[in-house]
């Protein structure tokens, strides 16, 4: 971070000094989600060394924040980076681990470009206490008032991140669906003014625009869902079964390898699981050469379940923006054409959604997505049964 700036009045800006002397917790990120500088605040919060944040692509969070409260935290830092919108996140008791009566909020500005595009990301971090009445019973009327003026608070973040997911998905949906009803008119129109026109090459060129419109807006109402409906309830999950019954159900175009581990479970939508793992089978179909290979493992804290297809692999500065809403790299644009641009963003949602991630690991050949989710707790005995044990466990098959 530079240390002098623009001369104001005769006299040069400290910067550096600036940003350190501030009282609360403060970091600068690039839009890639690189930690550039953090003052003296954050690194009391998070409790590191400097060298140990700067340059590392996770942001910082404060300490005891739980997977379910970071995963919350970074899902708004990239719809600030891809949105150019700041956000206020509050953190609420529920995010921690355990759970903390402090109540913290996140506030995220864009530095943007010329363009209006976001370059960067300043984050800064509030705190204040939030007692029940419970908890200070002498506390008094003006005690009963603050508590109720920090309730109002979240209360108002809350809504106003509402209305910004809103705003968002309203774009999104204007945005993705005017290319095929573009494709639509202009098909129609040419038809129409044509009278010797191949009627049957257009109306292939039309269900092939409908098809994509149904796709769209059968991804559009998943996100809807994922945003406004109640979560489904959860449920034993075994990520070995879940591929097994998938592949069998929905077998891929492309040959398929399996290694899948004994045991492996979580706790989450079965229904919604199925949808993330269908969305990143259609995906590396799309850009696999000759196979997908399909890996559960056990990793505590983490259940892991990795997909990986020997395709042109996705460069390291695009791994993050394929999980923004309608990006598609260059390449992909020019050598498939299908895909809505949802699908990805679809299934990390679903993984953020239950205390998980998801995202793009090395591979030194073709494209390796890595979800981890938390492992579920084993059942006392005589308490809730395990799932059903995988019908395999590895292989090929084509």
């Amino acid at each position: 971070m530079a240390a002098e700036g623009d001369p104001v009045m005769g006299a040069t800006v400290d910067y550096q000094a600036a940003f350190e002397a501030l009282p609360c917790p403060c970091m600068l990120l690039t839009r890639e989600l690189v930690v550039l500088a953090v003052n003296d605040a954050c690194l009391r919060m998070t409790g590191q060394e400097r060298d140990e944040v700067v340059g590392r692509s996770l942001p910082v969070a404060p300490r005891g924040l739980s997977a379910a409260g970071a995963a919350k935290v970074r899902a708004s830092l990239e719809r600030v980076a891809g949105s150019g919108v700041g956000e206020v996140v509050p953190l609420l008791r529920h995010d921690w681990a355990p759970p903390d009566p402090r109540h913290w909020r996140m506030t995220s500005a864009p530095v943007l470009d010329p363009s209006g595009a976001a370059k960067g990301i300043i984050v800064v971090f509030g705190q204040a206490e939030v007692a029940g009445a419970a908890e200070e019973p002498d506390a008094g009327a003006d005690g009963l008032l603050h508590q109720a003026y920090r309730q109002e608070q979240q209360k108002v973040s809350m809504l106003h991140e509402t209305i910004e997911h809103q705003q968002r998905f309203v774009f999104d949906a204007a945005h993705d669906l005017r290319n095929p009803i573009t494709g639509l008119l202009t098909e129609l129109e040419d038809a129409l003014s044509d009278p010797g026109a191949d009627l049957r090459r257009t109306l292939r060129s039309l269900h092939r625009d409908a098809e994509r419109l149904n796709e769209i807006v059968g991804d559009l109402l998943a996100l809807a869902r994922l945003y406004t409906a109640p979560p489904p309830g959860v449920e034993l999950v075994d990520l070995a079964r879940l591929v097994v019954e998938e592949l069998g159900a929905h077998p891929p175009s492309a040959a398929v390898v399996t290694r899948l581990e004994e045991d492996v479970v979580v706790r989450a939508s079965r229904v919604r699981l199925a949808r993330l793992l269908s969305n990143l089978v259609a995906n590396a179909e799309r850009h696999t050469t000759t196979r997908i290979e399909f890996v559960v493992a056990a990793t505590p804290p983490y259940a892991v379940l990795e997909i990986i297809d020997d395709g042109p692999g996705i460069p390291p500065e695009d791994r993050e923006r394929i999980f923004h809403r309608l990006y598609r790299h260059d390449q992909a644009r020019t050598l498939d054409t299908g895909g809505s641009g949802f699908g990805l963003p679809i299934a990390r949602e679903i993984a953020h959604a239950y205390g998980g991630d998801l995202f793009v690991a090395d591979h030194p050949d073709g494209a390796r997505f890595v979800l981890r989710l938390p492992l579920a707790a084993r059942p006392e005995p005589g308490g809730e049964e395990a799932p059903d044990r995988p019908l395999s466990r590895s292989g090929t098959s084509s």
